[in-house]
């Protein structure tokens, strides 16, 4: 479903959000993750460029298409040429902010050109709605908002012991799998999973799911999938300070 020419017939709005969703999965990766090499390819004295997320959850800095009009609708163009005149982290936060209306507009473009009617235009606007938005991801907005929603979020004093001990997710120790399943009653399992059911990837910005293996930065308290930063559960047993890759290279210096 990248757009081009073709027959679009029987399309769902599910069809149209797991587009959406690849798509968004691979602008967060270009503005979190794989910031350096995204800022890399911004060079201000190229030509206008665009940030695309593509529908295999990756991205692409590239000049916008030559048609008009164009297949899809196009995202901010010369996104390169604030890059050296703003605070890197305000940079990312104004690109991500169009990444979140071109990925709007896209989905809705598919909505109408497949015709979808009221019912199901509001089914793909509250599965999108579901999701935090990149600008969320981005400036860790998504996270304050989990854990204002968790009060009984553990403090940082007891992630070395709980981490060799039961894992527990409410400690927040690095090495943890979420949530635990072990030592504990039947009823404090389903009030931990509907706890944390809202917790997101700081990488693809996914929802947590009880059968993937989750590492928490100890410097940024972001909670990745273990797969998003190469993170296996026996290697995260041998990491004394686990550095998530965006506080790994924030001491990179800017020009």
């Amino acid at each position: 479903m990248e757009g081009g020419a073709g027959t679009y017939s029987s399309r769902t709005a599910e069809e149209v959000f797991r587009d959406f969703r690849a798509r968004r999965a691979g602008m967060i990766k270009a503005l979190t993750t794989e910031v350096e090499k995204f800022y890399e390819q911004c060079d201000p004295e190229k030509e206008n460029l665009c940030l695309y997320g593509l529908p295999n959850e990756t991205w692409e800095v590239n000049l916008p298409a030559e048609e008009v009009p164009p297949e899809l609708p196009e995202p901010a163009l010369g996104i390169n040429f604030a890059r050296d005149g703003m605070d890197e982290k305000d940079w990312l936060a104004l690109v991500a902010v169009h990444s979140d209306a071109w990925l709007l507009a896209v989905a809705f473009y598919f909505g109408a050109r497949f015709g979808f009617d009221k019912e199901a235009r509001r089914r793909l606007f509250n599965m999108i709605n579901n999701l935090p938005t990149i600008y969320e991801v981005v400036t860790g907005t998504a996270k304050k908002q989990i854990k204002e929603k968790t009060p009984n979020n553990s403090s940082k004093s007891n992630k070395s012991s709980s981490k060799m001990q039961s894992r527990q997710v409410e400690s927040h120790t690095k090495s943890s799998k979420m949530p635990p399943k072990d030592d504990e009653a039947s009823g404090e399992e389903n009030e931990e999973e509907d706890e944390h059911g809202n917790t997101l990837c700081g990488a693809c910005g996914n929802n947590y799911a009880s059968d993937e293996f989750w590492i928490c930065c100890d410097i940024c308290e972001r909670w990745f999938h273990g797969k998003c930063v190469r993170i296996t559960p026996a290697k995260a047993e041998h990491i004394k300070q686990y550095k998530c890759p965006d506080c790994s290279t924030n001491k990179r210096t800017r020009a």
